[in-house]
């Protein structure tokens, strides 16, 4: 490892500070130009810097840990395919290629590379998810990749600065939402050539010709900095086992992880192998989800970059549920590939029992809906929305759960107005779901109430992607489980947790979220705490007594 003089290290933490502020810019940049809501107002995205070999030194704070992970392997895929020397300035590339990107068809990945003076000195990567890229539709009804829309593999989509009209026209024939899809692929390019902008002028202010110098001391650091946290936990190996729903059967994701002074490996070998619908997850996912869960819990502190995950290493068996082959279906890799947090926290539990949550809701309840509206034909999408509604997490060792509120994603919840100015919906209700988050010492979060109807007499299809239906959070510690998530109408009809189904007019939709699990006996629970709790409408009065016996 290299040594600084007390100078250089705050010249060079000055510069990694100034990364971090241009890819906020760059994400920020994204958000505010995005059509999709589910980008615009739920921040469904990610943006980072990367050196020229690929490696990521800054992340944006802003974006989905699903989105960031992998985009930090994203670029070493795109220079495989164009070496950085055949790049030159105007360059834009773009692949939606689950296995080089994010997991699934439905997130643009796009990677711009930043010249100064004639010569590549960085890469801009960044995400975002499209709404609707063809096929059967964001849903796990699909049979392999194929059926799940269009695939774009790495092509140039802005050649020298010159738009390929080309490829463009592909994409935009093949959404059910062309005007969103081409304006979202252009607040890409946009967001990563702000990126590149800013970074010259750090570059010219610093009197900088590479990042080589700062790089190197930000993925030295980081590196050396994870490790230490890791050199204090306990030498092993742990193991946690957790059974979700599946589609149509149970699915079990085992997992094996293991401390040494190199780090931790999580080995996934004994879970279920791949399904026959899109529920599968692609390793690149499954990894980014595995590493996030191990930086929160070792430490949440260390920036996020290439040098800081390099401590952390997964395996998956080829052809399981966690490591799908092409061409099986992976559309809503989310459901399984954001569990995998809470997985490796039942691990490092049996060892660092204070740092880590009991079980919560994990995969976000993203509601996609897609209906006729009055000036379209019967039988034709006249819109296509993703809701994102979010459950309980599991209660921490002091604090209660957090309630409707993603993790280990951070997309933020659909607000109800922007919803209803986009589509022919009427969401009668929205609110806390009483009793849902699990009791204990420190309670579960709270799940939430959603109804739903057409505003046009109009049926509406909802592609239905939901978990912990059948298997809800596990309490901890003589905590209680949380509810159970649910799925139906509200004439009384249950609905498939997986799978598109059709909501006549009239009908309203019924979504109830799962609540976070409780930590502790709830008998230990403060009597001040139940008695707030049954005030603000979170726990009943009948539960007060009987589960945490306060009156």
């Amino acid at each position: 490892m290299n040594t600084y003089d007390p100078l250089q290290t705050i010249e060079l933490q000055t510069m990694w500070h100034r990364l971090i502020a241009i890819v906020e810019e760059q994400a920020q940049t994204l958000l505010r130009t995005a059509f999709s809501p589910i980008v615009r107002e739920c921040g469904d995205l990610s943006a980072g810097v990367f050196d020229t070999q690929g490696r990521m030194l800054a992340q944006a704070v802003t974006g989905a840990p699903g989105h960031v992970n992998t985009m930090a392997e994203s670029v070493q895929h795109f220079l495989r395919r164009y070496p950085l020397g055949t790049m030159r300035p105007g360059d834009v590339f773009l692949t939606n290629d689950p296995w080089m990107g994010t997991g699934h068809l439905n997130d643009f990945v796009m990677v711009t590379p930043c010249f100064r003076e004639g010569e590549a000195v960085a890469l801009f990567c960044a995400t975002s998810h499209i709404m609707d890229i063809g096929g059967l539709g964001f849903g796990p009804d699909a049979l392999d990749v194929y059926m799940e829309g269009l695939y774009i593999p790495p092509l140039r989509l802005f050649d020298g600065g010159e738009l390929n009209s080309t490829l463009m026209e592909m994409i935009c024939g093949n959404t059910r939402q062309p005007m969103e899809t081409e304006g979202d692929t252009y607040a890409l390019a946009a967001c990563n050539a702000v990126g590149a902008k800013r970074l010259v002028e750090m570059m010219d202010e610093f009197g900088l010709a590479s990042l080589d110098a700062p790089g190197q001391f930000i993925l030295e650091r980081s590196r050396e900095a994870m490790l230490e946290q890791v050199r204090k936990l306990p030498k092993g190996t742990w193991h946690n086992v957790m059974t979700v729903d599946g589609y149509g059967s149970p699915i079990e994701i085992h997992a094996a992880l293991t401390v040494s002074d190199h780090g931790i490996h999580v080995d996934y070998e004994g879970s279920s192998a791949q399904s026959a619908r899109g529920i599968n997850v692609p390793v690149s996912y499954a990894t980014a989800y595995s590493l996030f869960g191990l930086a929160c819990a070792v430490s949440g502190s260390i920036p996020n970059n290439s040098g800081s995950l390099s401590v952390f290493t997964v395996a998956a068996p080829p052809g399981s549920i966690l490591n799908a082959a092409r061409p099986a279906p992976v559309s809503t890799r989310h459901v399984l590939g954001q569990m995998l947090p809470d997985v490796v926290f039942g691990c490092l539990r049996q060892i660092m029992p204070g740092r880590v949550p009991a079980e919560g809701t994990a995969a976000v309840w993203l509601i996609t809906l897609r209906g006729e509206t009055p000036d379209v034909a019967a039988g034709t999408y006249g819109f296509t929305l993703g809701f994102t509604s979010n459950g309980g997490t599991g209660a921490r060792e002091a604090r209660d759960g957090l309630s409707a509120t993603a993790f280990p994603t951070s997309l933020a919840c659909t607000p109800v107005e922007i919803a209803e100015t986009q589509t022919p919906l009427v969401f009668w209700r929205k609110e806390l779901r009483e009793g849902s988050g699990g009791a204990g010492r420190t309670r579960g979060g709270l799940g939430q109430i959603i109804e739903i109807e057409s505003a046009c007499e109009k049926r509406f299809e909802i592609l239905a992607s939901f978990d912990r239906i059948d298997f809800p959070p596990r309490g901890h510690d003589g905590g209680h489980d949380g509810a159970a998530g649910f799925v139906g109408l509200r004439s009384g009809e249950r609905l498939k947790g997986k799978g598109a189904q059709s909501v006549a007019a009239g009908e309203r939709l019924v979504i109830m979220t799962p609540g976070g699990a409780g930590r502790g006996d709830p008998r230990e629970r403060d009597p001040l705490h139940v008695r707030f709790d049954v005030a603000s409408g979170l726990v009943s009065s009948r539960d007060s007594e009987a589960i945490y016996g306060t009156t």
